[in-house]
């Protein structure tokens, strides 16, 4: 029960993130260059995601909270599906979290803050969620 909470505890802390950006936040830049630098990772013209498309990150990310809390409740007939869709959960965050150490997948990045916070935090971050997700699943 420990675990499922602090799974979706950040879940929804991320998800707060995004909706952050998506209201005009900069952090961890000082102004939208710089924080697309660091989330992002390209900067020539690029600009920072909208609030349509953060929202829609912070929403999914927020249902990925709620499939997590729901492990801390009696079974319903909706628990197989409610596993199925953990797994999915899952499949996405141990992808995403794999994808940082695959040498092509984020080579758009090097040089860049990105590069540097995603292999220290973000691929780290997403596979503590996947891992989490899979105890809790078993």
């Amino acid at each position: 029960m420990l675990l499922a909470l602090l799974v979706a505890g950040i879940l929804f802390l991320l998800a707060a993130v995004h909706l952050y950006w998506g209201f005009g936040g900069r952090w961890p830049g000082r102004d939208e260059a710089s924080m697309v630098e660091h989330v992002v990772g390209r900067t020539r013209g690029m600009k920072a995601p909208g609030l349509p498309a953060s929202a829609a990150v912070a929403l999914a990310l927020a249902t990925g909270g709620g499939l997590v809390l729901a492990t801390i409740y009696p079974p319903t007939p909706l628990t197989p599906w409610l596993q199925a869709a953990r797994w999915v959960l899952f499949a996405v965050f141990a992808g995403r979290g794999v994808a940082t150490y695959v040498p092509a997948a984020f080579r758009y990045a090097e040089g860049t803050p990105f590069w540097r916070l995603n292999r220290r935090a973000y691929g780290p971050l997403c596979l503590a969620i996947a891992v989490g997700i899979c105890a809790i699943q078993l």
